[in-house]
């Protein structure tokens, strides 16, 4: 076990929609400058992990501690020391891209906003469309502005939604060494739900396979595919995956 600080501790958490269990008595940790990979098939419950992490829905049962602080006592604080992206999430459309940036800057309280603007627009190669309309953004330059938005109060701990989803293989690959590099400078921990095993393998120190809500398997990817008897974390979603179709 590692020595480093926890991050993130869950603690028998569930979540409960009229009678079904999206979560059901999930306990993990995140360790300081540690990358979790949490992946799943659709409805694993993944998301709904994240959303409670985000403080955005109340667990039914369970505890979450970030920052060694309880969430329900400390959400201000918390929130304040974590950011959040993801694919699927958009900035207002009717704002400009150095608008919706100087927004979010100023709602995290970012110290020298201009200057963290400039290099996060610079280090994900979007200075050119500074002034242009959020909204006319392609698919691919959306995730990595929302991607500025959450690196701007550098955050201590991370949160990530398919954050290469929307992108092509040479941007998908530039944003994994921007992210590995940024965690290494700093130290912050990591939190990446994916489906690309591309991004698991390079960026994840670490994996939770969780299906129907609960976590079926975990470890480093190599000691994974051991278990499973795989070559590929793919084969094992897949077979993963399939398992849960039969019963």
């Amino acid at each position: 076990m590692s020595s480093d600080p926890k991050v993130v501790e869950i603690k028998n958490l569930s979540k409960e929609f009229k009678g079904n269990f999206a979560v059901k008595d999930l306990s993990f940790e995140v360790r300081k400058g540690e990358i979790l990979g949490l992946l799943g098939a659709n409805g694993a419950g993944k998301t709904t992990t994240i959303h409670m992490l985000l403080n955005l829905i109340t667990p039914t049962t369970g505890s979450i501690e970030i920052f060694g602080k309880d969430f329900a006592h400390s959400r201000i604080e918390i929130l304040g020391r974590m950011n959040f992206a993801s694919a699927y999430q958009f900035l207002p459309y009717n704002l400009k891209v150095i608008e919706n940036l100087r927004v979010f800057a100023e709602i995290y309280c970012v110290d020298d906003a201009e200057h963290r603007i400039e290099e996060l627009l610079e280090l994900f190669e979007l200075n050119h469309l500074r002034k242009n309309s959020t909204g006319m953004l392609s698919s691919g330059e959306q995730t990595r502005l929302n991607l500025c938005k959450a690196l701007l109060n550098k955050p201590d701990l991370l949160l990530l939604d398919e954050p290469t989803a929307s992108l092509d293989p040479d941007q998908a690959d530039k944003v994994r060494k921007i992210i590995l590099d940024l965690q290494k400078r700093s130290g912050m921990s990591v939190i990446n739900t994916s489906h690309n095993m591309i991004d698991v393998h390079e960026l994840c120190d670490r994996i939770l396979f969780m299906q129907t809500g609960s976590i079926i398997a975990q470890g480093t990817a190599s000691e994974i595919m051991n278990t499973y008897e795989s070559q590929s974390l793919e084969e094992v979603f897949i077979m993963i995956a399939r398992q849960k179709n039969k019963n």
